[in-house]
């Protein structure tokens, strides 16, 4: 029945509005989430820490209630035609309820919760198939354990929190409210009077303005384990598939661009060898031939021929040598990427201004990688940019390797196809990497090409 079952994600990601060209090396299957806004601050944290805790239970407490009821009668009815859709039903609310819980820990935690691609029947197939699709993703079982499961680690995490919440409140204010408990100071036994520290009402206010101070001071600690310890469960369960199938479609699309990269280098490769030194190599021979038969018949036109001949081969090994060093010259291999830059800015066509910091270790494909954005972004600035000079930058920060190449011409710089920068794209993504092209319509042009060295 596989065969019949695709998967789509649950929820469409929303395009961002950005003006600036972005290229990323994955397409992220799940809905937008907000870790990428600022952390919150201590305060904020831990009030929507206490805010999650809560809600957990408001959430698990149906989610528990219609899972038993949902699989304790489509169990029941298993043997009749009638279990299979009331199953696949609660599979359904199971899932929705699961879509809430990822907004929670996205939005109240600020969180990484990827939703999972969820596997449903194709259009053409039957009302049977269609009723049974959800009973075949192991992510609808995950959620229908989450929403079981849950409701033990809801309870604790809403008790925790009242229970906390309601010792600071009450600790740090029983000395203004305790005046209104009646008191005996013959028959009454305070907490202060057990632990041995004094009796009367004066004994009691410092004890529990005592254990308020502590627990004020820990409830930011308390708040977030627990929070840690319900969102644990949830992004393990109903989100971990979500990370592996992003994964999966990260290095889909790396080895694609892999071999789009690969195709059109080769394709380019064979061109300029068919226009560049083939031609030469052919007229090389033809004048040999030529010479040959002069030989006997006119030597000093066999020798000038002789000596357009040495030319032709004088130019072919240059046109060799420049196309070796766009796809990996051999300084690159002897003396590192770092000596190739310095190398590759002094013969460019035009001035370039070159910082290049200490890069340390890097692996051969992220060196071949760098050394070709900065390749064909200089010679991108030398055809179309109409300036005088550029600026080279390449830096090191941890395991992110950064190549900029700016220059302050006519702008209008794209990746697209038919443009000059068209093959950027899939080398930086083969290289798992992010390229970033801003060139508004009348410069600055910056490229930046952020490669992972790890």
């Amino acid at each position: 029945m596989s065969h019949a079952l695709t998967e789509h994600p649950a929820e469409p990601a929303v395009p961002g509005e950005d003006t600036t060209t972005w290229i990323e090396p994955i397409a992220t299957p799940s809905a937008p989430h907000d870790t990428a806004r600022r952390s919150p601050s201590w305060g904020r944290r831990v009030l929507l820490d206490s805010a999650y805790n809560v809600s957990a239970l408001a959430l698990a407490v149906p989610a528990f209630v219609l899972m038993v009821t949902g699989l304790a009668v489509g169990v029941a009815l298993a043997v009749t035609l009638f279990g299979l859709p009331v199953l696949a039903l609660t599979a359904y609310v199971a899932r929705g309820f699961a879509h809430v819980e990822r907004r929670r820990v996205r939005t109240l935690l600020y969180a990484d919760a990827p939703t999972p691609h969820y596997r449903r029947a194709r259009d053409e197939s039957g009302w049977l198939r269609r009723a049974v699709a959800p009973l075949t993703d192991p992510q609808s079982w995950l959620d229908i354990v989450w929403s079981v499961v849950g409701f033990a680690t809801s309870i604790l995490a809403f008790v925790a929190t009242v229970v906390w919440w309601s010792v600071t409140a009450g600790g740090l204010t029983y000395w203004v409210w305790q005046r209104y408990i009646p008191f005996d100071d013959e028959g009454n036994q305070t907490l202060a009077e057990l632990l041995g520290f004094g009796d009367g009402r004066r004994a009691e206010s410092v004890l529990m303005l005592i254990i308020g101070v502590v627990a004020l001071l820990t409830l930011p600690f308390v708040m977030r384990l627990v929070a840690l310890v319900q969102s644990s469960l949830s992004r393990v369960m109903l989100s971990s598939r979500g990370v592996l199938q992003q994964e999966m479609t990260r290095l889909e699309d790396t080895r694609h661009a892999a071999r789009l990269a690969e195709a059109g280098s080769l394709r380019r490769l064979e061109r300029d060898i068919h226009d560049g030194p083939q031609q030469r190599l052919v007229r090389l021979g033809m004048d040999l031939g030529r010479a040959r038969k002069q030989l006997d018949t006119d030597p000093d036109l066999a020798r000038t021929t002789i000596d357009t001949a040495l030319k032709q081969a004088r130019e072919a090994v240059e046109e060799l040598r420049s196309l070796s060093r766009g796809i990996a010259p051999p300084i690159l291999v002897d003396r590192g990427l770092a000596a190739a830059l310095q190398e590759l800015a002094g013969r460019a066509a035009v001035p370039v201004t070159a910082a290049i910091d200490d890069l340390g270790e890097v692996p051969p494909h992220v060196e071949t990688a760098a050394y070709y954005v900065a390749s064909e972004a200089l010679t991108n600035v030398a055809k179309h940019s109409g300036v005088d000079h550029a600026r080279l930058d390449v830096r090191r920060d941890g395991d992110l390797l950064a190549v900029e190449v700016v220059d302050h011409g006519v702008g209008g710089a794209a990746s697209g196809k038919g443009h000059g920068l068209a093959g950027l794209e899939q080398r930086v993504r083969a290289a798992d990497g992010v390229l970033r092209i801003d060139s508004p319509a009348g410069g600055p042009t910056t490229i930046r090409a952020e490669l992972p060295c790890a």
